[in-house]
């Protein structure tokens, strides 16, 4: 049985899920679209640990999430007969650091925040995994070899080490629209960068506004400028630039970033492409933004957010009928691939054991993507986990487009350091759209990476 562990910074709680193994499972082996053979498979190789015990600590607390998390710890009990407890905290990144300086992390340790887990390999807290397991995740994932990049950290030594296979990945790269609208004003999807330019200088010369953006977020504003900027590197530069710019080996200020900043502002700020003029990009929260999409005429045509942004919708609101997304496409002018910006979570050892090992194998097998796949909230880029067994057709496509992908590159701001990431970059942003040029915003981004140095 699986227990979950309720963990602050004074206090651990258990909860106790009882029941045998075969009434716990979500769905019967056997049946449906699942890879069974393959979890048949990792049993067959993982025998012999039968009643040791593996602790976890990770991001998903409460609701559907946890749940469905349990649910996947399910199937290795199962499989391994290996007993899994389960903690997590609100500040759970804290503690997992606090944890691991005290010496009592859980065997594997779940974390969002690559720059965290980098900083926790250099202090000798992450357990480094075989050359195997790092061919696995290269040859088993879409865009694989940025995964193995993802999970590839300095050890307290200074020598890069393969540490943390990728798990549940989130979507950025979307642009959200009204079907009815766009047959309405006989618009077409496009397919390549170019022609999405090409459509909003089309909508303006129609009339319309074709962009809702705003970067209101209280104590976050600005961030999804950020996104933006991003995706539209992953579109004019290589994955290695964009990995040398949040890295700052490429400036802040260098003119490919600069460049980048000007080619948002091409969209951002331009009074007629988006909703409410340049003057309310900055002040628009982001959970209102989309609501152009179906105000009635359109206040505007398309939006630039993550796969989350349906929460904020109008209640009611079918996916794939009142409003769907499509890919933010790729260049047909520049030979970068179909790139793909997301954020996910990294499993790592953080205290050795042969339970630990078989958990992270586990990770890397399709039946725990699939079981989480055909609940909701879970992508993959697992290319074993069949795409069938999602939940709901949204799900599925943006799913695809994960799989899709031949360049993934996390969330920049969540790379860079924290003043950076979540302070400069941000309040520039709002400096940008407020009237600031792109090198002035530049510079002074730099100017505050240059000064935690």
């Amino acid at each position: 049985m699986h227990k979950y562990l309720l963990a602050g910074v004074s206090a651990v709680a258990l909860v106790v899920s009882a029941g045998a193994y075969a009434q716990e499972l979500k769905y019967p082996k056997g049946e449906g679209a699942f890879s069974w053979d393959a979890l048949q498979q990792f049993a067959d190789s993982h025998k012999g640990l039968e009643g040791q015990k593996v602790t976890v600590w990770g991001p998903w607390r409460e609701g559907g999430d946890q749940e469905q998390f349990l649910t996947v710890l399910a199937y290795f009990e199962d499989a391994t007969g290996i007993d899994v407890e389960y903690g997590s905290s609100e500040n759970y990144e804290q503690q997992a650091q606090i944890d691991a300086a005290a010496g009592s992390s859980a065997n594997v340790t779940i974390l969002p925040q690559p720059g965290l887990l980098a900083d926790m390999a250099a202090k000798g807290y992450l357990t480094p995994l075989s050359d195997d397991v790092k061919a696995t995740v290269e040859e088993i994932n879409a865009a694989g070899s940025s995964f193995v990049s993802l999970g590839t950290y300095k050890d307290k030594d200074g020598n890069p080490q393969f540490y943390g296979v990728p798990y549940k990945a989130d979507l950025k790269s979307l642009v959200w629209y009204s079907p009815d609208n766009f047959a309405d004003a006989g618009y077409e999807v496009p397919t390549t960068y170019e022609d999405l330019k090409a459509l909003t200088e089309k909508m303006v010369a129609d009339g319309k506004t074709p962009w809702c953006i705003g970067l209101g977020s209280g104590g976050a504003t600005g961030w999804p400028a950020t996104d933006w900027v991003e995706d539209i590197m992953l579109r004019m530069y290589s994955g290695e630039d964009y990995d040398a710019w949040v890295s700052n080996e490429m400036k802040f200020n260098d003119p490919k970033v600069v460049a980048a900043l000007d080619e948002f502002g091409w969209f951002a700020k331009n009074d007629k492409n988006v909703a409410g003029g340049t003057a309310a990009v900055g002040t628009t929260d982001f959970r209102e933004s989309p609501l152009g999409l179906f105000s009635v005429p359109p206040a505007c045509y398309m939006h630039h957010q993550a796969s989350f942004i349906p929460s904020f919708f109008p209640e009611g609101t079918e996916l794939g009928t009142d409003a769907d997304f499509f890919y933010f496409p790729a260049s047909s002018e520049r030979d970068l691939g179909t790139p793909v910006l997301g954020a996910g979570t990294i499993a790592t050892i953080t205290k050795d054991s042969p339970a630990a090992h078989a958990f992270i194998d586990f990770l890397n097998n399709p039946i725990s993507n699939e079981v989480w796949m055909a609940q909701s909230g879970f992508l993959s880029t697992n290319k074993l986990a069949n795409v069938e067994t999602y939940g709901n057709e949204t799900l599925k496509k943006e799913g695809q487009i994960l799989l899709s992908g031949t360049t993934f590159r996390f969330d920049g701001s969540d790379l860079m350091p924290g003043a950076v990431g979540a302070g400069s970059f941000w309040t520039g942003m709002v400096d940008f759209v407020g009237g600031k040029s792109a090198q002035e915003v530049a510079d002074q981004v730099q100017a505050s990476w240059d000064a935690i140095k």
